[in-house]
């Protein structure tokens, strides 16, 4: 097996560190506005029962992601260039393996900021020109992913606005970048293939974050916007997706809350290919509620519902599946990777969790979720299983996840732990593609060298 001789100088360097952060500007003696950074993540995943329609057997995967970052952080203009490595070996042709695991070596962020200091009186205001990663809200619609292998990137101009009394408005105009190659055979082979964008999709829209009230309860608001053209080969998406959100985030000895809606109207294709659009009107809903017990540990016990519309009937003109954009959910729905079960479409989903912190360089954390179908004649996740037919019933089985993170040398390498389990219902041993494989069990260990 050939592993990237970065990986290895970086894994290797990760034994001599000490207690202390160590970093790469600072090791240099770069002047202080140049900031050069990186980060090596190393994780081993394996998967014990297959629950995806049409494949069989267990699997597993040695994901590397490699990053450097170079900002020169100049009055009133500075730019700021990352590249990513991301590639995957012990995978084979039975593994579902796509872009969302490989993208290696390709420019992620190449842009120009401008502090524009008062433009727009009240606040100070930011302006991004050129490729960049974004996370917006709690991350369900936009996100810079984390844990899975490669990272969603967009090139265009991000405008954002911070008031002075708190709050933000952000305007952005993106062509997101489309991550290549695309076929198994190239994914399998780590090959490398630049990254393009081009005004076939474009992705636009504003969100807006209120300053702290009632405590520290925020509120946001958004409204975004995906145009694809009609190209065989893309999924006609022309949606817009105003929502809403409130929270308050977690601290100790208080309650902690998070509600988010969203509605999402246009037309969109329900499967690539060349096929008539269909009539697309689909929502999202999400609550949640905890509570952190001030005491040593630091225990949090929460519940949480999450329910995403799925389509009611395959056969009409109309698809009702919700779409998550841009969005990350590892934060949300247990690790993604060669596992990732669960997804923000066609759920209803209750949990319940727990986490401590016995000391400060461990996290547990454990969690319990349910999982049904929002609409018996759709697609569980994105795992392909379906009973057209509805014959199947909507109970799909439980997720259990625990996970400990480990900081091995606080704030330089940090290692990641845990198991997830799918317990199959009904639903997973009835449906007409249904594997029938029984449970399935999801292990994994990372470690992450941030220099």
């Amino acid at each position: 097996m050939r592993i990237p001789s970065i990986a290895l100088a970086l894994s290797a360097a990760s034994l001599t560190l000490s207690a202390a952060p160590w970093r790469l500007s600072e090791a240099l003696d770069l002047p202080s506005w140049i900031r050069l950074s990186g980060e090596q993540r190393t994780r081993y995943e394996t998967l014990d029962g297959q629950f995806r329609a049409g494949r069989r057997g267990g699997d597993q995967a040695l994901a590397l992601r490699t990053s450097l970052t170079a900002d020169f952080h100049t009055e009133p203009v500075g730019f700021l260039a990352e590249v990513l490595d991301a590639r995957q070996y012990l995978s084979d042709a039975g593994s579902p393996i796509d872009n969302t695991m490989v993208n290696a070596l390709d420019v992620l962020q190449a842009h120009v900021r401008w502090e524009a200091g008062r433009l727009i009186p009240g606040g100070t205001n930011t302006v991004r020109l050129g490729r960049e990663t974004l996370d917006l809200g709690n991350r369900r619609l936009v996100a810079r992913n984390a844990y899975r292998n490669t990272i969603n990137s967009f090139t265009g101009i991000d405008w954002l606005w911070s008031a002075d009394e708190g709050g933000s408005v952000r305007a952005f105009y993106f062509l997101p970048v489309q991550r290549l190659p695309e076929d198994a055979d190239s994914l399998l082979d780590n090959q490398i293939e630049a990254d393009w964008q081009g005004f076939g999709r474009q992705f636009f829209g504003a969100y807006a974050t209120s300053a702290r009230f009632a405590g520290q309860t925020r509120a946001e608001a958004y409204w975004l916007v995906l145009d694809e053209d009609a190209s065989v080969g893309s999924r006609h998406r022309r949606l817009h997706t105003p929502g809403g959100r409130l929270f308050r985030r977690p601290a100790s000895g208080q309650v902690d809350f998070e509600f988010e809606a969203a509605l999402q109207r246009g037309t969109s294709r329900a499967n690539v290919g060349n096929l008539p659009a269909l009539d697309h009107t689909a929502w999202m809903g999400h609550a949640a509620v905890g509570y952190t017990v001030s005491s040593a540990w630091m225990p949090r016990v929460g519940i949480s519902y999450q329910q995403t519309s799925g389509d009611r009937s395959p056969g009409d003109t109309e698809n009702h599946r919700f779409d998550t954009l841009f969005g990350a959910r590892r934060f949300e729905f247990g690790p993604t990777g060669i596992y990732g079960a669960v997804a923000r479409a066609n759920l209803r989903s209750p949990e319940y969790s727990l986490s401590i912190r016995p000391t400060k360089w461990l996290e547990t954390s454990v969690s319990h979720r349910f999982l049904w179908l929002d609409s018996d004649t759709d697609a569980f996740s994105v795992t392909g299983v379906r009973d057209a037919n509805g014959g199947s019933g909507t109970e799909v089985g439980q997720q259990v996840e625990l996970r400990n993170r480990l900081d091995l040398i606080p704030g330089t390498l940090r290692a990641d732990v845990g198991v997830a389990w799918l317990v199959d219902g009904p639903f997973l041993r009835n449906a007409p593609n249904a594997t029938r494989s029984g449970d399935s069990t999801y292990l994994w260990f990372e470690a992450t060298l941030t220099f």
